[in-house]
């Protein structure tokens, strides 16, 4: 597998109740399916398709995630396709992204567990240091090709990719084409990647 440039991180949702577990079974015991084997028989459904090169260097057991990373309820982190290999999580934005999804976020106003928070902004300050990603919001910019603009050099949520319809140079919650991740990307960064609190899922002790 070739080495590919990556210049934005788009952080998603798996679209689920908030603190509910998707992951089946008992972790440990055979049968167990984890977040990541959930989510990818979710987009086998879909028809994503990883290819046989890319199954055979890294997690074959994973032959259609999309994503290159799942956040679960615990802080685990689960891989997806690897780094180098183009992922299937935010179309015409794919080639030069990476996908990192959080387990919860079904509400607009996604809640997730601290130590996923946790997990999130340690991975995102991993990858924007070993890949030279901005920690930033990330910029929009005009092209000629469909969609008619990029998204780049930074770190987004996957509604910051809707179309600008209004081009005031912002996109706003009438112009989202989905909610996820529920919650303000840009806001995060500024705070220091820290979430505010009505974003915090609070797990019973």
């Amino acid at each position: 597998m070739s080495a590919r440039t990556s210049n934005l991180i788009v952080i998603h949702c798996s679209a689920t109740p908030s603190g509910q577990r998707i992951d089946r079974g008992t972790p440990g015991k055979t049968g167990h399916l984890s977040a990541a084997q959930v989510i990818n028989s979710w987009h086998a459904v879909r028809g994503f398709k990883r290819s046989f090169a890319a199954r055979q260097a890294f997690n074959p057991e994973l032959p259609s995630i999309g994503y290159h990373y799942v956040i679960d309820l615990d802080g685990t982190v689960l891989t997806g396709r690897h780094l180098d290999e183009i992922g299937a999580h935010a179309v015409q934005f794919n080639a030069h992204s990476i996908g990192i999804c959080l387990v919860g976020g079904a509400e607009r106003s996604g809640r997730y567990t601290r130590a996923q928070w946790e997990a999130l902004a340690q991975l995102v300050l991993k990858l924007t240091a070993k890949l030279r990603i901005p920690l930033n919001p990330a910029i929009r910019v005009n092209k000629a090709t469909s969609p008619g603009y990029d998204v780049l050099a930074g770190v987004c949520g996957h509604r910051d990719l809707s179309p600008d319809k209004n081009g005031n140079g912002m996109t706003e919650p009438f112009e989202w084409l989905k909610t996820c991740p529920g919650f303000d990307v840009d806001a995060w960064l500024s705070n220091g990647l820290r979430p505010l609190p009505i974003h915090i899922f609070a797990v019973d002790a």
